[in-house]
């Protein structure tokens, strides 16, 4: 476990250049895609329009999803009223019930929306789970993480991309 947790920051940045490096060549343009959430909402990537959006694909049976999820929730509470959002894709195939019920336990309250499990998204690629994908406030790709994140790299990457330190 302490193994994974000095490689994890390392694997961070990489990934993010890594994303960076794959979303600068392909989508400099903003993307979008409509997803259902747990209720039957359609939620549009473009509706997050003018805010940094993370757009999370992960699985409950994931170990590495669920040990970032508390991490996602705490960058969710402390933007979600200012400059950023999450959106949680549950990219498996599973019952609105078990979605709903593994959500709450998790004390989860950013939107969870679903997708059914494939190679390629609108975002990009999604090699395993847990993949993050984070938007400009342009709808545009710049970074892509493969395996958990934190809430202070994302931050660090967003003060880093637009010149402002974050709360």
């Amino acid at each position: 476990m302490r193994i994974a947790r000095t490689i994890a920051p390392r694997l961070f940045w990489l990934g993010l250049l890594v994303g960076l490096g794959l979303a600068g060549c392909a989508r400099s343009e903003g993307v979008d895609f409509g997803l259902q959430d747990l209720d039957g909402k359609t939620h549009h990537l473009s509706d997050y329009r003018g805010k940094w959006v993370l757009v999370n694909y992960w699985a409950t049976w994931c170990p590495p999803c669920r040990e970032e999820l508390p991490e996602l929730q705490d960058f969710y509470e402390r933007h979600k009223d200012k400059d950023a959002v999450v959106l949680g894709i549950a990219f498996q195939n599973a019952t609105t019930e078990h979605l709903r019920q593994f959500v709450e336990q998790q004390l989860l309250t950013y939107p969870i929306l679903r997708d059914r499990p494939r190679e390629a998204t609108e975002l990009g690629p999604i090699p395993g789970l847990p993949t993050s994908f984070l938007v400009d406030p342009q709808g545009r790709v710049v970074a892509r993480q493969v395996g958990p994140v934190s809430a202070a790299g994302i931050e660090r990457f967003i003060a880093g991309r637009s010149g402002t330190g974050s709360d």
